[in-house]
């Protein structure tokens, strides 16, 4: 039997917590139209994001900076930086280091803040503190891998934030171009995090900025720090901002969404597909289709294809962990289990679920956290 595909993208019932209208249309598309009625784009977006701008600027009187920005090397931050300077901002731009950086992000970033003349503050771990995190995941059994970055740079950001006194924290994350990845697909929290390492980690954790819920509830009430998201109210042609990119920058492209970091590009594009049959590109693609810039067709046509990597990544990753073709083998396939299967913040989380709600209201925590978090699984 045929598995159903959404009748307007290409999210398919494999797709964890999915279900389909009448009209065929998916849950997540759904999802989505709520956002877009949120977070208008046109002359409404544009005036919302001079007011946002006015904002920022207001709350950073006297202080050295205005706002702050996570900066990866991709496109989706490189633009930002970009546009927000463009409105006359005083950005710092925030990076965390987990060691694992391709070339290409590297020297995209320094070219971009060079010629815009933006401050970095960034966050190095030590590099065998972090591989031994990737190690510990990995025998942990779960999807995750990429969690331990992605809480890091939430860290970095806050720290970054309240070392400057900080108010407005601006992340470049687009519904309209990336869509809304289910939480079966991926969870994060700093006691998972820590929750793994103890079970499996050799190496105690000594650099790296995990993010403990403390912090977090001190950030975002006593710090009322808020996070942004301006490319909600941005007609953003990614392809167009790439070019522009190249042309002013000497940007580089480096072959897909999220494949600027070399672990990155190697969980997407290898441990995902291999371990867990899933595409994330399946997202990317949906988002496309949803705004019409590719037809369904060609979506599934590309889905077809192999996720993009470099043909010596799985050994460079191999190599760096220590692992034998043997040892790699062995992780790859250990017992598959879920965040379920260790310690998080997810019941207190959904404890907190009215909390949370008032946090996305007043900007403090993303209205994604609140749709992804607090909602009992």
């Amino acid at each position: 039997m045929e598995k159903q595909i959404c009748s307007r993208c290409i999210y398919d019932e494999s797709v964890p917590n999915i279900s389909f209208d009448e009209a065929g249309v998916c849950s997540y598309c759904r999802q989505i139209e709520q956002l877009e009625a949120e977070y208008p784009t046109g002359a409404e977006g544009e005036a919302r994001l001079l007011k946002m701008v006015d904002e920022i600027k207001a709350a950073g009187k006297g202080k050295r900076y205005d706002a702050i920005i996570g900066v990866s090397g991709g496109c989706d931050s490189s633009y930002l930086l970009h546009k927000m300077h463009g409105y006359g901002l005083r950005l710092l731009a925030v990076h965390f280091d987990n060691t694992w950086n391709s070339t290409v992000a590297t020297e995209n970033i320094h070219n971009v803040l060079d010629k815009l003349g933006i401050d970095l503050f960034t966050i190095v771990v030590d590099n065998k503190e972090y591989d031994d995190i990737y190690r510990s995941f990995f025998r942990a059994g779960v999807k995750d891998l990429e969690t331990p970055t992605d809480i890091a740079l939430a860290t970095t950001l806050y720290k970054a934030a309240e070392k400057f006194g900080v108010k407005y924290m601006i992340e470049g994350h687009s519904f309209r171009t990336e869509g809304v990845a289910p939480l079966g697909w991926i969870y994060m929290d700093g006691k998972y995090i820590d929750s793994v390492h103890k079970q499996f980690g050799k190496i105690p954790l000594k650099t790296f900025p995990n993010l403990w819920l403390t912090d977090f509830l001190r950030w975002m009430i006593l710090g009322r720090i808020k996070k942004v998201r301006p490319l909600y109210y941005m007609d953003y042609d990614k392809e167009a901002a790439k070019k522009m990119l190249v042309e002013q920058y000497g940007w580089q492209w480096y072959g897909g969404h999220h494949l600027e970091n070399r672990f990155t590009a190697f969980y997407h594009s290898h441990f995902l597909p291999v371990r867990w049959n899933i595409d994330f590109r399946i997202a990317g693609y949906s988002a496309y289709c949803r705004n019409g810039w590719m037809t369904r067709e060609d979506a599934l046509s590309l889905m077809q294809e192999p996720p993009h990597i470099e043909s010596d990544l799985v050994e460079y990753v191999k190599k760096r962990l220590g692992y034998s073709d043997a040892d790699f083998e062995t992780v790859m396939n250990v017992p598959k289990k879920t965040y379920k299967d260790y310690k998080t913040y997810k019941k207190t989380f959904e404890r907190l679920r009215p909390f949370f709600w008032l946090m996305y209201k007043l900007e403090l925590v993303p209205k994604s956290f609140y749709m992804k978090y607090t909602v009992p699984q």
